[in-house]
């Protein structure tokens, strides 16, 4: 049997085993979607959202990239952004990073990899932003994972920066930011920033005054 085939029968093994504990259960989930949380994380099959969180379909939209980055000119994420916000109404905005991300670490060297190279030269410029902190620890991997953290924060506030949320915050009074990284030694999420609604950012240039 094909490594494939093994996904399909663990599916069809999985959705007896959800009808057997609530007949309704698909039903439920065909009629309505009302995620409170849009997560933005890592494609690192390490990490997944639903997993970690304890969540079910259905209470978290996600969107996954190299390096859980937010990006002003990535289509992909800002329309799924759009959605989650306009039309979803989630409460919640998390970018969750994780200690060890291969990303970020390949972002950290000079070495060109390919097509890959426009899309870390976005956390390249996170490290130049906060060199000096990051330089002055000791060992190498210290040095990823206050990067790691970094990107983390940045991603956050480059949501922040974006019409689609200062239009919600001024409008509905949400989402909520945060800035999260998932530990993969000992599975546990560490918290570490947040950006309410209608905040003030780090320069003013980026707060719009007509959303």
């Amino acid at each position: 049997m094909n490594s494939y085939e093994v996904l399909l029968l663990e599916n069809k093994a999985w959705a007896q085993e959800m009808k057997l504990r609530d007949p309704d259960y698909f039903e439920r989930l065909v009629k309505v979607q009302k995620p409170k949380f849009l997560w933005i994380g890592c494609s690192d099959s390490r990490v997944p959202p639903d997993q970690i969180t304890q969540t079910q379909p259905g209470e978290i939209f996600i969107h996954r990239n190299i390096a859980n980055l937010v990006v002003h000119t990535d289509l992909n994420m800002l329309s799924v952004l759009q959605y989650a916000v306009e039309v979803l109404q989630v409460e919640h905005i998390i970018v969750c990073g994780h200690y060890g991300c291969g990303g970020v670490k390949a972002a950290l060297t000079r070495h060109s990899y390919g097509i890959i190279n426009k899309w870390l030269r976005n956390i390249k410029d996170v490290y130049r932003f906060h060199q000096p902190e990051i330089d002055a620890l000791s060992s190498e991997e210290d040095r990823l994972n206050k990067l790691i953290e970094f990107n983390i924060q940045e991603q956050v506030m480059n949501l922040a920066k974006t019409s689609i949320v200062q239009h919600a915050w001024h409008t509905y009074n949400r989402p909520h930011l945060h800035g999260w990284v998932y530990d993969l030694h000992d599975g546990i999420i560490k918290p570490l920033c947040d950006i309410a609604p209608n905040s003030h950012l780090d320069h003013e240039i980026y707060e719009y005054d007509d959303v």
